[in-house]
């Protein structure tokens, strides 16, 4: 179950989030971590938004996101679909961001 609910959060990200459709926002970064161990950034600006594995190099600094939640993969994955609030989780920065995430479609 652990690898199924990491490979669902990943999937969701590089399936679901990522398009080439402009973030309609001020652009901003936003990280999701996994207790269980991985990473990743999304990057929402007029480009769209674009997810990546989250693995700096020993001493890289990556900068500070806008936003950035922590929890289980399973309840990372819960949060993306609604079925939990952004409270069920280690949340820190821009809360909006979430936010305004939540309610775009790049669909319209």
């Amino acid at each position: 179950m652990l690898s199924s609910a990491l490979d669902g959060f990943d999937d969701c990200q590089f399936t679901l989030c990522a398009t080439t459709v402009a973030w309609p926002h001020a652009a901003a970064v936003v990280d999701y971590h996994a207790t269980e161990g991985r990473s990743w950034r999304l990057r929402l600006s007029r480009a769209g938004a674009q997810v990546a594995h989250l693995t700096p190099a020993a001493g890289e600094d990556i900068g500070t996101p806008d936003a950035s939640a922590q929890g289980t993969a399973s309840d990372l994955v819960l949060f993306f679909y609604g079925r939990i609030p952004l409270e069920s989780l280690k949340f820190e920065g821009d809360r909006r961001v979430f936010d305004q995430l939540a309610a775009w479609d790049p669909s319209v």
